[in-house]
């Protein structure tokens, strides 16, 4: 056991003898050699896998070191690994890159637009699209709007006429107007009606007049007076809407058939008929009427034509894009910056604000 320790401790010496004989290069190309292959040990994988940078260092730090010092040191790789490498990287190097063949992609505002068209006409075709592209002086093959369809999943030969029950309103909507009363109490438990016509596609508010006690006669005069403001507009209503109360008497559609319309009186208890005449009801009733005391009719009138003002040339409207009745004519508002101002204006003493942007 003696002679064995001495022996150990003899080829130890040595070794640190053969150490001082070597250059400062091969001793911090092996230091740093044996960091990288710890490095690498420690990653957090069943198994030690080598990047492409790890390959890139271990292959030039093997380059530093010479054979006889490689057996002598614990490698991660083997002579084999760093020719396996070699070859990969001959094979990335001669690898180009494959191109895909045909004519360079179309501009993407060129793509914004043809799809555009698609939604906004579901019965057109890519035919029909490549010709209102001529028209705006877009000069592109048929064969092109046909792709550009058909890689944003729309049919490029959809059908022909929309049979959807949204598409056939929404094209009826501008034909129909309807027409209803709600009742305000004053604060002096006096009942007064009002009488309001609203048409379904312009989303357009027209406050006929106001009563405590409306008649037969009365309504049928308003609704003349309604026709003589629409002047040569009044031929675009086609069916007006009304409730079967007792104040729409038969004067009240001779008024409009004289026109060549057709009256469509509601069914009893389905308020859901005449849906936007109630949701205009209920509207102004939230937002003005129900949170102010109304002293009598002058007030009152004040009050619900000014609510009419703000909902026909400020208040949003989803059906019409969040654009006011009043506005659909109008360009958009410039984007705003963050030095933009914006204003404020009071309606009914500060219970409706509307806001826009100073010039």
């Amino acid at each position: 056991m003696v002679i064995r320790l001495i022996y150990l401790l003899a080829c130890q010496a040595f070794r640190w003898l053969a150490l001082l004989a070597r250059s400062n290069a091969s001793k911090n190309a092996k230091i740093l050699m044996l960091r990288h292959q710890l490095a690498i040990a420690r990653r957090a994988q069943p198994r030690p896998r080598f990047s492409w940078s790890d390959r890139a260092v271990m292959a030039a730090l093997l380059r530093l070191v010479t054979k006889q010092q490689r057996t002598q040191v614990a490698l991660l790789v083997t002579p084999r690994s760093v020719l396996r490498w070699h070859a990969r990287l001959i094979a990335w190097k001669w690898n180009y890159p494959s191109r895909h063949p045909g004519r360079p992609p179309k501009p993407e505002a060129l793509r914004q637009l043809v799809v555009r068209l698609a939604r906004e006409n579901p019965g057109w075709g890519y035919r029909r699209i490549h010709g209102e592209l001529l028209g705006l002086g877009r000069k592109v093959a048929v064969s092109t709007v046909w792709s550009i369809l058909k890689q944003a999943g729309i049919d490029p030969s959809p059908r022909r006429v929309d049979c959807s029950w949204a598409a056939f309103l929404k094209a009826q909507a501008s034909a129909i107007t309807a027409t209803d009363l709600f009742h305000i109490d004053t604060v002096f438990l006096r009942r007064w009606f009002v009488l309001f016509f609203i048409n379904h596609g312009t989303r357009r508010v027209h406050i006929a007049g106001i009563t405590p006690h409306p008649t037969g006669p009365w309504i049928t005069q308003q609704a003349r007076n309604y026709l003589m403001d629409l002047g040569n507009h009044a031929e675009s209503t086609k069916f007006p809407i009304r409730d079967r109360g007792a104040y729409f008497t038969d004067s009240f559609d001779a008024v409009f058939e004289a026109i060549g319309t057709h009256v469509l009186p509601t069914l009893p208890r389905v308020p859901r008929m005449n849906a936007i005449a109630e949701r205009w009801t209920g509207s102004c009733r939230r937002e003005a009427t129900d949170r102010i005391l109304i002293t009598g009719e002058r007030h009152l009138r004040l009050v619900v034509s000014e609510y009419a003002k703000h909902y026909n040339q400020h208040r949003p409207h989803r059906t019409l894009g969040q654009q006011a009745p009043d506005r659909l004519t109008e360009p958009e508002p410039p984007t705003a910056t963050d030095n933009t101002r914006i204003h404020r204006r009071d309606r009914l003493g500060g219970l409706i604000h509307e806001y826009t942007q100073v010039a």
